[in-house]
């Protein structure tokens, strides 16, 4: 099979197409044919080095996938060969033409579900939907500030937020990315090149400040808006997509009296699987009712994953880049 290779933390540049075993698959797994696997931010990260999993050298990138089963071991229980699924391998895996993957990590979808899109929904709406539901607890009619909310998880922070029914206020660089989250559901925007995000949520929220801040970002941002919080309001450390980890003045969280919070959906999914099942049943119906999609920025080719890795890790991305495999 032919699978992208990552020999050596790095460069995305480094990546590599080969021809490569397929893998093996004990009882517990299913054998997977990829159609699509969705590309995320943490990918470029694994692959740099700078992520909080670090696999042994050479190994096969890509955590979220869209495919159909080709083969069931004998103890996976409730799949069968020809369904369709989507996935999240375990931080790697993706990028190739076969995957093995524990059946319990398997969902399976509708056939008439866009295997592009179907990629795509797991790890950054997994992550919007964790962070808000069960780390922030997200009440009706609060204030929710989601910086980069044209990015894929701030887009699904944005679309999770009203569907839970919070007054949504979305943050971005450019007015381009700004109309993108107003046409996903955001309430009021913010353009945190030319406005002072400090001052722009007290005006949004009639000077009560953010109930809920949803950021995938760090850096500078997280400086000023996090001097925007309400009283018992909800800080969540998504990422840093910045480039730059922050310093908390810890002063600010006593004198305010709110809580910041870290989202780590993976260790979620993990720890708490029935919870997890639930959320994706959940997603999947919103999916299927239009409260919840997916924008496509551009797909590309297995051939050119580097490329598209490299477009995410820009910054540039407006939703969500998907690659077609097979």
């Amino acid at each position: 099979m032919k699978a992208i290779i990552c020999k050596d933390y790095g460069s995305l540049d480094d990546l590599t197409l080969e021809d490569t075993a397929p893998p093996v698959t004990d009882p517990q797994q299913l054998l997977i044919k990829v159609l699509s696997a969705g590309v995320n931010f943490p990918d470029g990260l694994l692959i740099k080095g700078l992520y909080q999993v670090k696999p042994d050298t050479p190994f096969i990138p890509g955590m979220e996938l869209c495919g159909e089963v080709i083969d069931c071991g004998a103890a996976t229980d409730g799949f069968a060969i020809g369904d369709r699924i989507i996935a999240s391998s375990a931080s790697y895996g993706a990028f190739a033409e076969q995957v093995a993957i524990p059946a319990a990590s398997a969902i399976k979808i509708p056939a008439s579900l866009d295997p592009v899109h179907a990629s795509n929904l797991l790890v950054a709406h997994g992550t919007a939907h964790h962070a808000l539901k069960q780390r922030a607890n997200l009440a009706r009619g609060e204030n929710l500030v989601v910086l980069g909310a044209a990015g894929g998880t701030g887009l699904a922070a944005v679309q999770i937020g009203k569907a839970m029914g919070a007054n949504v206020i979305a943050a971005a660089s450019s007015d381009e990315k700004l109309a993108l989250a107003k046409r996903n559901g955001a309430d009021a925007t913010i353009n945190y090149s030319n406005e002072a995000i400090k001052d722009a949520i007290r005006e949004h929220t009639n000077g009560k400040g953010a109930d809920v801040i949803y950021d995938p970002v760090g850096g500078d941002l997280f400086d000023s808006s996090v001097r925007a919080m309400a009283r018992n309001g909800r800080y969540l450390v998504i990422g840093f997509a910045s480039g730059t980890i922050p310093k908390f003045p810890v002063n600010l969280a006593l004198v305010k009296e709110f809580s910041v919070v870290g989202v780590f959906w993976g260790t979620f999914t993990r720890k708490e699987p029935e919870s997890f099942a639930a959320n994706m049943q959940e997603l999947l119906q919103w999916h299927q009712q239009g409260r919840v999609t997916v924008e496509i920025d551009r797909v590309f080719d297995l051939k050119d994953t580097a490329a598209a890795l490299s477009y995410v890790m820009d910054r540039q991305v407006k939703g969500k880049v998907a690659i077609t495999i097979g």
